[in-house]
């Protein structure tokens, strides 16, 4: 395809560093994994990194670890903030969890949660608030977390859109209590399957580490404070204090993903220079909606909202993008409302989702990667010119 979604962001460097992990013939999580989380934790300024295989999975490990806590744990019934566009597993383990989602609409400029609506979604039974960047573009996150120390919320940051953006001179993914990153194929970096979850907080990366291996004991310190040792070491080797599941990373994961975060820096560095030319290309023309750059994204993608004032048919336009070889998708899950799932959920929502609706109809969004998209960016500009 001459303009794909997604294209792969590795070299020779992670092939080899396979290669590696093949030759020492140990697979499971290893001495790589361990060293990634040290060095993701470094690049972000965090002081835990916990590593699993994929984002879905960073996220449920993250909702469940608050459920643990020893202090002021979540529990079935409690209520929480989100965004009404985001992916399924966004939401998916807040559900399974018992927990009432609360759904306020988003800016139809950033696509981001509507930071003014956080006053008229709190109740007395609100107990967090999940923060999510939408396909790069940071969050209010400042806001968002201002808010939820105010009331007394926990924050979990889903950033696994939004590696390396920042807001302040901050990168993302360091404003929740819990913060979670994907390594999945079309993502900032790749390491086949993949994910992360940061936080500063040492009783929350002890229950994610006990959580991500069967509630089992065996990757905890010794000094943890979240169990007491009071058996033999035969007893201790198999110890399980926590509900928990199998979502261990693969060493080969790890390996790759030490190659891919050296290269994170230059591959955000062209993705903004792609980004740089969309909105040079479409920021003025009004027959199309892109977002609104809030402090310093790290451009997964580009979306476009055609006015709705011009009633363009959108089928039109995705014909022409199809007979241009142009690939195209919805804006991440679109307004999550829309979808069949719902009828699973316990959730309410707080006023209208306008502005979801009207990305959910009108929008769709074009890939951004790793190396230079000019001619790419002006075949999208003249094929969209031409037929709205």
């Amino acid at each position: 395809m001459f303009y794909e979604l997604a294209t792969s962001s590795w070299g020779d460097e992670e092939i080899a560093a396979m290669q590696r992990v093949i030759a020492s013939g140990f697979f499971t999580m290893s001495e790589n994994v361990k060293a990634l989380e040290i060095e993701f934790a470094q690049y972000f300024g965090a002081k835990y990194g916990v590593m699993v295989n994929s984002g879905s999975s960073a996220n449920l490990v993250a909702t469940a670890a608050l459920f643990y806590k020893k202090d002021r744990p979540l529990q079935r019934g409690d209520e929480v903030i989100v965004p009404a566009i985001s992916w399924a597993t966004t939401y998916h383990p807040l559900q399974q969890y018992g927990l009432k989602l609360r759904f306020i609409d988003v800016d139809l400029h950033t696509l981001n949660m509507d930071v003014s609506k956080l006053e008229q979604a709190l109740t007395p039974r609100t107990r967090a608030i999940v923060a999510v960047s939408i396909l790069g573009n940071p969050a209010a996150m400042d806001v968002i977390r201002a808010f939820a120390d105010q009331h007394g919320l926990y924050v979990l940051e889903d950033n696994c859109e939004s590696m390396d953006a920042e807001l302040g001179g901050r990168k993302l993914g360091t404003f929740g209590h819990l913060n979670t990153f994907s390594f999945f194929f079309s993502h900032h970096i790749s390491t086949m399957e993949g994910g992360m979850i940061l936080t500063d907080d040492e009783e929350l990366a002890h229950l994610c580490r006990a959580i991500r291996a069967h509630g089992w004991t065996r990757d905890l310190p010794a000094d943890t404070k979240i169990y007491e040792r009071k058996g033999s070491d035969f007893y201790e080797a198999y110890r399980f204090i926590l509900p928990g599941y199998n979502v261990r990373p693969l060493e080969l994961s790890g390996a790759i993903g030490r190659e891919q975060i050296k290269k994170l820096p230059a591959m955000t560095v062209q993705r903004r220079k792609n980004w740089a030319l969309f909105q040079e290309l479409f920021g003025k023309d009004e027959r199309f909606i892109i977002q609104r750059e809030n402090g310093k994204s790290s451009a997964f993608s580009f979306t476009m909202i055609l006015n709705p004032a011009r009633q363009v048919d959108r089928d039109r336009v995705f014909g022409a993008l199809r007979d241009a070889d142009i690939g195209y998708r919805i804006i991440t899950g679109g307004n999550f409302l829309r979808h069949d799932v719902m009828k699973y959920y316990d959730y309410e929502i707080v006023g209208d989702v306008k502005n979801a609706d009207i990305a959910h109809d009108h929008g769709f969004f074009v890939g951004n990667h790793p190396h230079d998209l000019t001619p790419q960016l002006e075949r999208l500009r003249s094929v969209l010119h031409n037929v709205v």
